[in-house]
């Protein structure tokens, strides 16, 4: 592993679900939940299904799994899947991924940390208030705030906080793709939902070994 990253960096921009937690089972709970009260979705919600479309904007997540809604039903449904999503997750969390709070007790000592992510507003929320986790993060972004594209927020988590070297980890292709456009350098998470083929300058099996390339 390439140990001159530990100098490279001023701060680590994370991506959420598949490189922090996760939490399809939470969802998947909520949203199959909605889809019982909603007499227009076809198909039952499982945790593989919401696990396939990590990383999609919040929006287009459900133009892809619920192509049988005309646009008012499928507003009209994202509405309910997102309260119900919230409280579920507000009442009982996801999975952290091993090692997370050993992780970032060492990197926030040496580097100032945020998450972007393309959920709605107030998941990003959720994660830090159920585990107690704000005083790792100096801030952070979602799709749900602007509904912009995840580069856009990217930027925009640099530009707010005058970041001058930055890094971004995430699990897929979309988050390489995002920090691309965004003209961050990557670091592919390997345990999360994505798979990386190249472009990324590191990759790491687990958050302890993040910590320890970082």
């Amino acid at each position: 592993m390439d140990i001159t990253l530990k100098e490279r960096f001023d701060s680590i921009i994370f991506d959420l679900d598949g490189t922090l937690w996760d939490s399809t089972e939470g969802v998947a709970a909520a949203w199959q939940s909605a889809k019982e009260e909603y007499g227009h979705v076809k198909n039952d919600i499982t945790a593989a299904s919401i696990g396939g479309i990590a990383g999609m904007a919040y929006d287009a997540i459900y133009e892809f799994l619920f192509p049988e809604l005309n646009d008012e039903q499928r507003a009209e449904f994202k509405a309910k899947c997102a309260k119900k999503e919230l409280e579920v997750l507000n009442s009982r969390g996801g999975i952290l991924y091993p090692g997370l709070v050993d992780a970032l007790s060492a990197l926030s000592e040496k580097y100032k940390l945020f998450i972007v992510s393309n959920c709605q507003s107030g998941y990003i929320e959720a994660f830090l208030n159920y585990y107690k986790l704000h005083d790792y993060f100096a801030g952070h972004q979602c799709y749900g705030t602007k509904s912009r594209p995840k580069a856009d927020n990217i930027r925009d988590i640099v530009d707010d906080h005058q970041l001058k070297a930055p890094v971004y980890v995430g699990d897929t292709q979309g988050d390489y793709d995002s920090s691309k456009k965004a003209g961050v350098p990557f670091i592919f998470v390997s345990y999360g939902f994505g798979k990386v083929q190249d472009g990324q300058i590191a990759t790491v099996d687990s958050l302890k070994q993040l910590a320890e390339v970082l």
